[in-house]
């Protein structure tokens, strides 16, 4: 299984109705998707408060490599994708993508 994370530095003009948005259609297309499960995603709420910025953040899990490329080259993706970025503070530089194979 591959565990996709995304992290986000959100501008800080930003509202969480917006986040949210994004969130909910990366949530329904993790669910429409062959391979793809388990959206999970929101605002950081860590004791730890070691975020740095990053305050949100969203998984979503896959059972190959193929099914993350298949969400990654999805159209629907990229759009979401570059709501994110238009949203991320300094952009693409606000964003910040793992992959795990667990």
């Amino acid at each position: 299984m591959i565990r996709h994370i995304v992290l986000t530095k959100f501008e800080s003009d930003v509202s969480e109705d917006t986040i949210k948005t994004i969130y909910d259609g990366l949530s329904a297309l993790a669910d429409k998707l062959p391979g793809a499960a388990n959206f999970t995603g929101g605002r950081s709420k860590s004791p730890e408060q070691i975020e740095r910025g990053y305050m949100h953040g969203f998984v979503i899990d896959f059972d190959s490599w193929d099914a993350l490329q298949n969400y990654a080259d999805n159209e629907e993706h990229k759009a979401l994708g570059s709501q994110l970025v238009a949203n991320a503070m300094g952009g693409v530089d606000g964003i910040l993508v793992l992959d795990l194979d667990v």
